[in-house]
C-alpha cells in the first residue's frame, strides 16, 4: 500500500521535478564562465580588462552591480562639442543621356552598304541597284564624284565633287569613319554594275564575329606581282569589318599621300595590307564569299552552274534590264527554298503529331496555320457566302443575288485555278484533271486563319490510256493571312488649321442656332485653331428676292452677334445660286478661294463638332496620301427611341439611343491640293458628260479618280441629332438610294420599331 501510494505521488510530482532540474541544467550551461579581473593598486570594486591593443578598458560582468566609483567616473565625464561645418555643394554636373537606348548600351546595326556609282550611271544602273536591294537592307548610300542636279527619288546620294577614282575612294572611307563607324559592325562596298543578293549578304554577316579584322571578297594578285598579298576585286564587292577600319583610321592620310595606284580597289588593298597586314580572303571559318562572273550578253535564266546559283554577287551587269532579270532569277530560287523549308516543317509536324496525346488530331489543317475560330455563342458563328462562277448570293446592298464582278470574280477564278493545280500535282502522271464547271462554292473570312473556301468541282478525269470520265470532287482551300507589317506613313501634326465648311439650304436654317452654341463653347472659347465658314445656297427664285426677303438674314444676324461676342473670331460666309445642290460644285467655288495647303472639313449644320474630333481630322488627313470620311453617330427619332419615356438631357453611345450612319458620306476631311489634283483627273469625263458633277459626291470622286487612301471609320466624337433628310431625286441613283436608306435606318432600332408595331396591332385589335 505504501509503495503504491509512493508511486502515485511520484507520478504527480515527477514531471515537475524533472522540469525544474532540466531548467537549472540549461541555465548553468548558458552562463559565461570568466576569470576575475586583477585588482590594481590593491583597490577592490574596480574591475578592468585588458583590451587587444594593450590599453586598460573598464568592464563588468553581466550579473555584477556597478560600484560607487563607477558612478562617480561617469558623473565627471564632460562631453566635447564638435563644431558643424556646412559642406559646400558643387553645381551638379549635367548628365548626358543618349537619344536612343541602343546608343547608350553601345548596340550597333549589322551592315552598312555603300554603292559606288557615277554621274553617268546613277540614273540607270544606280536606280536598278536601289530597286533590287534597298527594301532588303537597312542603310544603302550611293557614293559618286559628280552628280546630276536632280537626284533619283528614294536614294541617299553622297557626292564628293571630284571625278578622280582614288580620291573618291579615300573620301568614301573617310566619310564612313566620320559618320557611321560607331553605328555598324560591317561595311560592304559594291559597284553599281554588280548584282547583289541582299539576303545572302545579310546571312553571311550574321554568322561573322564582329571583333575580327576581316577583309573579305574575291582575292586578286596585284598588278605586276611585286607586292605580296592579295586585294579584293571591287567588281564582286567586298566586306570590311569595323575593327579593321578603326585600325586603319590613323594611317588613312599616309595611304592617300604615299600609295600610287590606277585602281581604287587596288589602292585600298595596298593601304590595308601595308598598315594592318590583313589580306583579302574569300573564305573565313567555313563561310564562303561566292561570286560569279557573268559572260557578255548572258541570259540568267539559262545559267545552270552551281557556282552561279550560290553566288552572293554577279558581275558585270550591262544594263538595268539584265539587273532586273537577275533579281527575278535569284528571288525565285530563294522562294523555292522557302517552299521546301515549309514542306519539311509540315512533314516534321505530322510525324511529331502521331505520338501526341490526341494523335493526328493535334495537327490542324493546313499544317502550320492557326486553327479555325471557335465561336463561344450563336452570335459569333461565322457566316459562309455561297457563290457560283457568275453570281454571288451575299451582296453589299442587301440584295439576295448580284453579279460576281471585280475583285470578287478574280478571287474566285484564282481559287479554282489553284485547286486544279494542286489536284493535278497530286494525281499526275496517272491522272490528268480538267475543269468542267463549278457546282457549288462557299467562302468565309476567319479572323484567325484568313479566307476559307469550299468548292464542289465537276471535273473531267483522263488516265494515261486516254480514257476519260466526269467526276465531282470537293476541295477545301485556305488563303492564309500574311504576317503583320508596319507601313511607313507621312508625318502629321495636330497644329494644322482646319477650315470648317457648313453648307446651308432653306431647310437647314433651324439647326444653326444649336450649332453655333455648341461650336462656340468647343472652339471659340478654347481658341481652337479652326476657321468656320458658312456656304449659303440659294435656288434661282430665292436669289432674285435676296434684297427684299433674304432667307438667311437671321443666320447672318447670328453670325454678327457671335463676332461681337468674340472679337478675335471672324466667321466668313459665301453665297451661291444653283438649282441642284452638288458637293463638287460647291467645293469648286471654295477651293479657288483658299491656298493649296488648306485642310477642309466639310460638315452638316446638324453636326456637333469638338476639339477631339478636329484633332483626329488633322491626324487622319494626310496631304498627297490620305483623305478621311468619318461616320457620325446619329440619334434615333425621339418619338421612337423614347416612346412613353422621358427624353434624356444628353445622349450616350448605346444601341438604343442611336447608330453610326454608314449610309452618310456628307462629312469629309481633305486637303485642298488633293481636291484640286482629283478634279484635274476627272476633267475629261466632265467634258463628255457634265451631269457627272451632279451625280457624284466627293466620296465617289476621291474613290474613282484620286488614287489616294480613302480612310473611312466610325467617329464617336462626331454626333448628330435626328433629322429627316430631303433626298434629291436628280442626284445619281446610288446617292438617292443611300439617302432613303439613311432615313429609314435612322428612325429607330429593330426592336423599338417592332414594339411600336406590336402596340399598334394591339390597339387595332381592341
Amino acid at each position: 500500500m505504501r509503495f503504491s501510494a509512493f508511486i502515485s505521488v511520484l507520478r504527480s510530482v515527477g514531471p515537475v521535478v524533472i522540469g525544474i532540474s532540466l531548467g537549472f541544467t540549461l541555465s548553468l550551461l548558458s552562463v559565461n564562465w570568466t576569470e576575475e579581473a586583477c585588482y590594481l593598486d590593491g583597490k577592490e570594486g574596480e574591475e578592468v580588462t585588458l583590451g587587444q591593443d594593450g590599453q586598460l578598458k573598464g568592464a563588468r560582468k553581466p550579473n555584477s552591480i556597478s560600484s560607487i566609483n563607477d558612478v562617480e567616473s561617469e558623473e565627471d565625464f564632460e562631453p566635447r562639442i564638435v563644431p558643424y561645418k556646412q559642406v559646400q555643394q558643387s553645381a551638379p554636373k549635367k548628365v548626358f543621356r543618349a537619344k536612343y537606348i541602343s546608343t547608350e548600351l553601345g548596340m550597333r546595326e549589322r551592315l552598312f552598304v555603300g554603292v559606288l556609282t557615277s554621274k553617268n550611271t546613277i540614273n540607270t544602273l544606280g536606280v536598278a541597284v536601289n530597286r533590287t536591294i534597298s527594301h532588303h537592307l537597312d542603310t544603302v548610300i550611293f557614293f559618286t564624284g559628280m552628280r546630276n542636279r536632280k537626284v533619283p527619288h528614294g536614294m541617299f546620294v553622297v557626292s564628293h565633287g571630284d571625278e578622280r577614282l582614288i580620291w573618291n575612294m579615300f573620301q568614301n572611307i573617310k566619310y564612313i569613319l566620320d559618320h557611321y563607324i560607331n553605328e555598324y559592325d560591317w561595311f560592304y562596298f559594291v559597284q553599281d554594275d554588280t548584282y547583289t543578293e541582299a539576303d545572302r549578304i545579310k546571312a553571311l554577316v550574321d554568322h561573322l564575329s564582329m571583333d575580327r579584322e576581316l577583309y573579305m571578297g574575291s582575292p586578286e594578285e596585284f598588278i605586276g606581282g611585286e607586292m605580296e598579298g592579295k586585294y579584293c576585286y571591287g567588281g564582286f564587292g567586298y566586306l570590311l569589318s569595323r575593327t579593321l577600319l578603326l585600325r586603319l583610321q590613323p594611317f588613312l592620310e599616309n595611304c592617300r599621300n604615299d600609295i600610287l595606284s590606277a585602281r581604287p580597289d587596288e589602292w585600298l588593298g595596298r593601304c590595308i595590307i601595308d598598315y594592318t597586314s590583313t589580306n583579302c580572303v574569300s573564305e573565313y571559318e567555313g563561310l564562303q564569299y561566292h561570286h560569279y562572273e557573268l559572260g557578255k550578253n548572258s541570259d540568267p535564266s539559262k545559267e545552270q552552274s552551281e557556282q552561279f546559283k550560290k553566288a552572293l554577287t554577279v558581275h558585270p551587269v550591262s544594263d538595268p534590264e539584265q539587273m532586273y532579270r537577275l533579281h527575278r532569277y535569284f528571288t525565285e530560287i530563294e522562294l523555292q527554298k522557302t517552299y521546301d523549308e515549309i514542306a519539311k516543317l509540315q512533314a516534321e509536324i505530322k510525324n511529331v503529331s502521331v505520338v501526341a496525346f490526341e494523335g493526328n488530331r493535334t495537327a490542324q489543317w493546313p499544317v502550320g496555320i492557326n486553327p479555325p475560330f471557335e465561336p463561344k455563342s450563336r452570335f459569333e458563328v461565322l457566316k459562309w457566302e455561297y457563290f457560283t462562277e457568275e453570281e454571288i448570293y451575299s451582296c453589299i446592298d442587301g440584295s439576295p443575288k448580284c453579279e460576281l464582278s471585280g475583285i470578287d470574280r478574280m478571287d474566285v477564278a484564282d481559287v479554282i485555278d489553284v485547286a486544279l493545280g494542286e489536284l493535278n500535282k497530286k494525281y499526275k502522271p496517272v491522272l490528268h484533271l480538267k475543269k468542267q464547271q463549278l457546282i457549288n462554292g462557299y467562302r468565309r473570312f476567319d479572323p484567325i486563319r484568313g479566307m476559307e473556301y469550299t468548292l464542289d468541282l465537276q471535273l473531267e478525269v483522263v488516265n494515261q490510256k486516254g480514257h476519260s470520265r466526269s467526276i465531282t470532287k470537293r476541295v477545301h482551300l485556305v488563303r492564309p493571312l500574311s504576317r503583320i507589317e508596319i507601313i511607313p506613313m507621312p508625318y502629321v501634326t495636330e497644329a494644322t488649321r482646319v477650315h470648317i465648311i457648313i453648307p446651308l439650304t432653306l431647310q437647314d436654317r433651324s439647326y444653326v442656332d444649336h450649332f453655333l452654341e455648341v461650336f462656340a463653347s468647343n472652339a471659340f472659347e478654347t481658341s481652337e485653331n479652326a476657321i468656320l465658314t458658312f456656304l449659303f445656297i440659294y435656288d434661282p427664285v430665292e436669289a432674285q428676292q435676296v434684297n427684299q426677303n433674304d432667307i438667311f438674314a437671321s443666320v447672318k444676324t447670328q453670325i454678327n452677334t457671335y463676332e461681337r461676342k468674340y472679337p478675335t473670331v471672324k466667321i466668313p460666309w459665301i453665297s451661291v445660286k444653283t438649282e441642284t445642290p452638288s458637293q463638287i460644285k460647291f467645293m469648286d467655288i471654295i477651293s479657288k478661294k483658299h491656298p493649296v495647303d488648306t485642310l477642309f472639313f466639310l460638315a452638316h449644320a446638324n453636326t456637333n463638332i469638338n476639339s477631339e474630333f478636329l484633332n483626329r481630322c488633322r491626324m487622319n488627313s494626310i496631304n498627297n496620301w490620305q483623305v478621311f470620311f468619318p461616320i457620325h453617330f446619329q440619334d434615333y427619332k425621339p418619338d421612337v427611341a423614347y416612346h412613353n419615356q422621358q427624353r434624356p438631357v444628353t445622349t450616350d453611345l448605346v444601341k438604343d439611343a442611336g447608330h453610326f450612319d454608314r449610309r452618310s458620306f456628307d462629312e469629309a476631311c481633305f486637303y485642298n491640293s488633293d481636291y484640286m489634283a482629283t478634279r484635274t483627273r476627272m476633267v475629261a469625263d466632265v467634258q463628255e458628260n457634265e451631269e457627272i458633277l451632279e451625280t457624284l459626291d466627293i466620296f465617289d470622286m476621291f474613290v474613282k479618280y484620286s488614287g489616294l487612301h480613302v480612310f473611312r471609320a466610325v467617329e464617336p466624337a462626331l454626333l448628330q441629332q435626328y433629322s429627316y433628310q430631303a433626298c434629291n431625286p436628280r442626284l445619281s441613283e446610288d446617292i438617292y438610294h443611300r439617302c432613303v436608306q439613311s432615313n429609314l435606318e435612322g428612325l429607330g432600332s429593330r426592336s423599338q420599331l417592332a414594339m411600336l408595331l406590336f402596340e399598334q396591332e394591339q390597339g387595332n385589335s381592341t
